[in-house]
């Protein structure tokens, strides 16, 4: 049986758009300046850890309020509008038919997370929706990616994950997971270097079919 774990923002859902508003929003509320890298640096954090980041920034805010902020602006567009991005429904139904064990590690909160995979239709094809929350660390962390796997009952290197961003891919390779790296447009300009670090890359979802690990 074949084991998955996927990222969630710009993997199975184009809401990286979304993600990216509320963000900045934060940070231009605040006025602080952020450089051109600030997505690839928070997306692998979640809310918690992006919240902590934010303040070595200088926003003026504790965690919680932080973090508050962060999922009401979000919120409307996760339970209402974001879709799953081209091909990932089909994919997944596939993927599920053969026999694959198919979850999910994403930065992202339950109360956005949950909702928009039950309303898109495929909360029930995964065995465990996981939030970086439920670990208490990030997807910087390489233990993030071990502690999965013990809690899958499989060794690190029997599970391809897949993520649309750099930095996680990166880290999940150093952890000793298989990695595949899949297209989003938030990360496109990083294609060469998720291809360097990853053992696959998909430009279309359905590509994920045919790779063996």
């Amino acid at each position: 049986m074949k084991t998955y774990l996927f990222d969630f923002d710009g993997t199975l859902v184009d809401s990286m758009p979304k993600f990216v508003a509320a963000v900045l929003r934060i940070l231009d509320e605040e006025n602080i300046s952020y450089g051109e890298d600030i997505i690839k640096i928070v997306t692998p954090l979640g809310v918690l850890g992006t919240a902590k980041y934010f303040i070595t920034l200088g926003v003026k805010l504790t965690v919680e309020e932080i973090v508050k902020k962060m999922e009401l602006y979000m919120c409307d567009a996760y339970w209402y509008e974001i879709e799953a991005k081209k091909g990932v429904i089909e994919t997944l139904k596939t993927l599920k038919e053969n026999g694959a064990d198919l979850n999910i590690l994403t930065a992202s909160p339950h109360v956005t997370l949950d909702p928009c995979l039950k309303r898109i239709g495929i909360y029930e094809l995964f065995s465990n929706v996981w939030s970086c929350d439920d670990f208490n660390t990030t997807k910087a962390n390489p233990e993030i990616y071990k502690m999965v796997a013990e809690r899958l009952g499989k060794k690190v290197n029997e599970i391809l994950f897949v993520d649309d961003n750099f930095n996680a891919d990166k880290t999940a390779k150093e952890a000793g997971m298989k990695v595949s790296g899949i297209y989003d447009d938030s990360s496109k300009e990083m294609i060469e270097e998720i291809k360097q670090v990853a053992d696959f890359y998909a430009y279309d979802f359905k590509e994920i079919l045919g790779f063996e690990f």
